[in-house]
């Protein structure tokens, strides 16, 4: 499944008392849709899951499912401890239609963090996991940083098939992927090279369709030479039109200030907090570097750097969300033992965010 491009971690909103605030969620999750964005990420780190209760993570990805707009890819955080209790979550993701978990890595019980630990874990969920995995480190918040050769070794599993990466450690990102360049695998993508999910072929197979053949570029051309199937041939189901695209295994990156030095290391795109703050300055930069422009992928990069180092790595949550409300979004309070930001904390995000508005 292709995952390049930028995917906002969406926050969950609450009212003030604490509970999880549905409608607003609902909001967030329409707006993000009408952006550039690739997809949406539900119950990542951004969206205190950890937080949550059981029943509330459903009942999030549920409601997001619900207001997510079909051609947007939806990845569910569904890491959990045990292997058991994140293949429960994985199985309920599947269900509402999810397309790919998430899985961040176990690291309560970091002594025991051992390579073959985490090997048996990822092998486990991803041999019976009903939707293909990502890898989640996020050494910031966990404390544990599973090495690159652990990840390298964990890619050749079929249905491990990338990562997030939030070390902000470009030369890890490098290594990684210059260590799996072997994996070579097929990802069904649009005829504008766009993601395509089992989920979006499922929904147009209801539509009116022409016969679901295979169609050579060339015939659609006008030209009369047969030619065999391939990643240009065009494969038409209902209204949608598909073909084929080899990818390897995709590291996605978690810092906004060091996604284009990511991208140019080989990651294919990233699961950015900042996105839920600008997404679409998030995506101009990505869309600079996917062009080949150099230069304007490093203007839009600058651009950003200092309000996603502060509103991100430095304030969090809370500045996430505060940021979110500056720019159209709801993000209101986050969960004890989370505080609210002071007077001061909110004023120099709305200064950085002055000319980051979306």
């Amino acid at each position: 499944m292709l995952l390049h491009g930028i995917f906002p971690p969406i926050t969950t909103p609450f009212y003030p008392d604490g509970n999880v605030y549905f409608k607003k969620l609902e909001h967030n999750v329409e707006h993000y849709s009408r952006t550039p964005v690739a997809g949406i990420v539900v119950l990542g780190s951004t969206g205190e899951a950890i937080m949550l209760s059981d029943q509330e993570r459903r009942d999030v990805l549920k409601m997001s499912r619900e207001a997510a707009a079909p051609n947007k890819v939806l990845i569910a955080g569904t890491g959990i401890e045990s292997a058991i209790e994140t293949l429960r979550l994985t199985e309920y993701a599947a269900e509402l239609g999810y397309d790919v978990a998430m899985v961040r890595t176990p690291h309560y019980y970091k002594k025991q963090m051992k390579p073959a630990n985490i090997l048996a874990f990822y092998r486990t969920v991803a041999d019976r996991s009903p939707l293909p995995v990502i890898i989640y480190n996020f050494p910031q918040a966990t404390g544990y940083d599973i090495p690159a050769e652990i990840v390298i070794e964990l890619a050749e599993h079929p249905n491990l098939i990338g990562i997030k990466e939030s070390s902000g450690d470009v030369e890890k990102v490098r290594k990684m992927v210059q260590g799996t360049k072997h994996i070579k695998r097929g990802a069904t993508v649009s005829e504008t090279f766009d993601a395509v999910t089992p989920r979006m072929i499922s929904a147009a197979t209801t539509a009116p369709s022409d016969g679901g053949e295979l169609v050579p570029v060339g015939a659609l051309a006008g030209s009369g030479t047969p030619q065999k199937p391939s990643s240009s041939a065009v494969s038409v189901v209902g209204n949608l039109k598909t073909r084929q695209k080899e990818i390897g295994f995709q590291v996605l990156v978690g810092a906004a200030h060091k996604l284009q030095p990511s991208l140019d290391v080989g990651a294919v795109g990233a699961i950015l907090a900042f996105a839920c703050v600008a997404p679409t300055a998030c995506y101009e930069i990505y869309a600079a570097w996917k062009e080949g422009d150099a230069g304007l992928a490093q203007l839009k990069q600058q651009r950003i750097v200092r309000a996603a180092e502060h509103v991100v790595s430095e304030l969090g949550i809370p500045g996430v969300k505060h940021g979110m409300d500056f720019n159209g979004y709801f993000g209101g309070p986050a969960r004890l033992p989370l505080l609210s930001l002071t007077g001061e904390e909110k004023t120099e995000i709305e200064r950085l965010l002055a000319d980051i508005r979306n």
